[in-house]
């Protein structure tokens, strides 16, 4: 159940981030308010899957895939630049959250 909590927390966070982009620097109240609600509902999933995930492996997986998620949002929806240095850091992060995974495992 903590890995579902961990991937609910991933989506709010995302949405978060959306939300923050819609927000306008906090001129626009409903993506304000949303910024505000999808945070803090990742902010508790996150919390609730910690009690079963080490921190560094579940804030690594939880950080790393808002980037990956909110890169390709904004490659294709808000129509952000993707050059192919930014394409190799994302795998970069991508293969780190995968590595700290499996390390993680191997010396549990």
């Amino acid at each position: 159940m903590h890995w579902v909590f961990l991937f609910l927390a991933i989506l709010f966070e995302v949405g978060g981030t959306v939300s923050m982009k819609f927000s306008e620097g906090f001129t626009r109240l409903v993506p304000s308010i949303l910024l505000i609600v999808f945070y803090l509902t990742s902010f508790s999933f996150l919390t609730f899957a910690l009690k079963a995930i080490d921190v560094s492996i579940a804030y690594a997986i939880w950080s790393g895939m808002g980037i990956v998620l909110i890169s390709i949002i904004g490659y294709f929806y808000f129509n952000e630049q993707m050059s192919l240095g930014k394409v190799i850091a994302i795998l970069f992060i991508l293969g780190g959250v995968i590595f700290l995974q499996f390390t993680s495992k191997a010396h549990s």
